[in-house]
C-alpha cells in the first residue's frame, strides 16, 4: 500500500486518500534507525506530465524500506563523539601523569574544541534537514 506524506502535517496518509489525477509521482522511500529518511528509486509516474519524460515534481511515498543503521549524518556525528571522548581520554590522562607534555595537551585541547565545532555544525545540518521537511 502506498502512503503519502503530508507536508502540512508531516504524517503518512495513506495514498488511495489522495487523487492520482492531481499530479503526484511515486517513489519509494528508505527509513533510517535514527529516524531520517531518504528517496530511493522512482516507483510509478502519475498520469500528469510537464513533458515527455519528466515527473511533476510531487514526490509521494510509494514503498518505505526500514534500514537498521543510522543515516550518514548521524553517522557522522557518533564518529565525531567517539574521537572526541577518546581525546578527553587522553587529555585526561596526561593530567594525571603529570604536566610535562604541555604542547601535546595542547594541541589536543584544540583538537576537542574542533570536534565540538563539527559535531555542532553537523547537529545543525541535520535539524535543519529535518525542519525543511516540517514546512
Amino acid at each position: 500500500m502506498a502512503v503519502v506524506l503530508s507536508p502540512l502535517l508531516g504524517e503518512l496518509l495513506p495514498a488511495n486518500r489522495i487523487n492520482r489525477q492531481a499530479g503526484m509521482c511515486f517513489y519509494n522511500q528508505k527509513r533510517f534507525a535514527c529516524g531520517d529518511w531518504s528517496w530511493t528509486s522512482f516507483a510509478h509516474r502519475c498520469n500528469y506530465e510537464y513533458r515527455t519524460g519528466e515527473t511533476c515534481g510531487m514526490r509521494l511515498v510509494n514503498m518505505t524500506e526500514n534500514e537498521k543503521t543510522n543515516c550518514r549524518l548521524c553517522e557522522k556525528i557518533e564518529t565525531k563523539y567517539r574521537r572526541r571522548s577518546a581525546e578527553v581520554d587522553r587529555l585526561d590522562r596526561w593530567k594525571r601523569e603529570g604536566a610535562t607534555l604541555v604542547a601535546s595537551m595542547d594541541r589536543s585541547h584544540k583538537l576537542i574544541m574542533d570536534l565540538e565545532k563539527e559535531i555542532r555544525s553537523l547537529q545543525r545540518e541535520r535539524d535543519d534537514r529535518r525542519s525543511t521537511l516540517l514546512r
